[in-house]
């Protein structure tokens, strides 16, 4: 049996159709479940009996659960058990222009990037449409506010998931859906370069963001595996032809890795592969983990690499941290509970 959260409303239109019904009542159906929070079949007053038996052998409401939460200020960290057992995370970030939140999208993850704790623990399966879109849901739910802004870049890459990411967001951005603005959705990848053509051929509003960590192939090979594959000029050329197909700008994510992709050098080569490109870098301290050898850059370092990109006109932010009493790194709170 599907979950109910797992269909667009256009493929709900479609199951209508195919059962000789009107196509509006998938419209009244998401109403009721995404403006009504109806979790009850029998209490969709404007269905008709035998509409509701169909919908009841076909679709079930479904839940994920939460099992632990951490909190400090402007962030909540959300721990999930699935259906089977297994386990996920979202955090909750309050910023001045509302909420986000940011969800994961595989049950562990194969990019395999060195510095990564959630890639520690590998994947064990995609995470459903509803699984993904349960999460903003339920914190919604807890918090009792609602969600303004949503960034994929939890546990997993969305785009090894991409058919059931794509249906998340067309439920996520749906005005009968979540009804949240697709510039307020950001979805980030570490360079799945035929998937980044995909959605680049969607031309949505939604934000693509790419983990990019390095300047050049060597040091990036040697932290993501995901450049063995595709590398640096392959996903440039790639992100030149988002642009060219959505007009819209990319951000470029980069972990500040002590001793490994901090100097100045790094930083002014960074500055040309960047030249000409309508992009900003969001420059980002390292969080530490016990597992992981990797440290975070000085803070007089990131300044400096920050105000080298400044000086080259490169459009540069560091990442806002969030509470230090929360498990921070992506995965930690899963890893913790697994006794990872």
């Amino acid at each position: 049996m599907r979950s109910i959260f797992s269909i667009t409303r256009k493929k709900l239109e479609e199951y209508f159709l195919s059962i000789n019904e009107k196509k509006f009542k998938a419209t009244q159906v998401f109403e009721w479940i995404y403006r009504k929070n109806v979790r009850n079949f029998d209490e969709m007053s404007n269905l008709s009996k035998d509409t509701i038996s169909k919908l009841k052998e076909e679709f079930e409401f479904n839940d994920i659960k939460i099992v632990k939460k951490e909190e400090d200020e402007l962030v909540k960290k959300y721990l999930f058990e699935l259906s089977d057992g297994n386990k996920i995370e979202s955090v909750l970030m309050e910023h001045d222009y509302g909420l986000s939140i940011c969800i994961s999208s595989q049950i562990g993850c194969n990019m395999g990037c060195a510095f990564c704790q959630s890639g520690r623990l590998k994947k064990v399966r995609n995470l459903t449409v509803d699984e993904m879109l349960l999460q903003i849901m339920n914190v919604e739910k807890d918090v009792g506010e609602r969600i303004s802004h949503i960034v994929v870049m939890g546990i997993g890459e969305p785009f090894d998931n991409y058919d059931n990411f794509v249906d998340f967001m067309e439920i996520a951005i749906d005005p009968y859906g979540l009804a949240i603005g697709q510039r307020h959705i950001t979805v980030s990848t570490s360079g799945i370069v035929p998937k980044i053509k995909a959605f680049a051929d969607l031309e949505t509003g939604v934000n693509l963001a790419i983990s990019l960590h390095a300047p050049n192939n060597n040091i990036r090979s040697s932290i993501m595996k995901i450049n063995n594959a595709y590398h640096i000029e392959e996903i440039m050329d790639m992100v030149k032809y988002y642009i060219s197909k959505t007009n819209r700008r990319v951000t470029f994510e980069y972990i500040m890795l002590k001793d490994v992709n901090d100097s100045k050098e790094c930083a002014i080569e960074l500055a040309k592969l960047l030249k000409g490109i309508n992009c900003y870098v969001n420059l980002i301290p390292y969080n530490e983990t016990e597992n992981i050898e990797f440290k975070r850059s000085n803070t007089s370092q990131i300044g400096i690499f920050y105000d080298i990109l400044k000086k080259n006109n490169i459009n540069v932010t560091i990442r806002k941290e969030f509470g230090s009493k929360v498990s921070a790194a992506c995965g930690q709170l899963r890893a913790k509970e697994m006794g990872e």
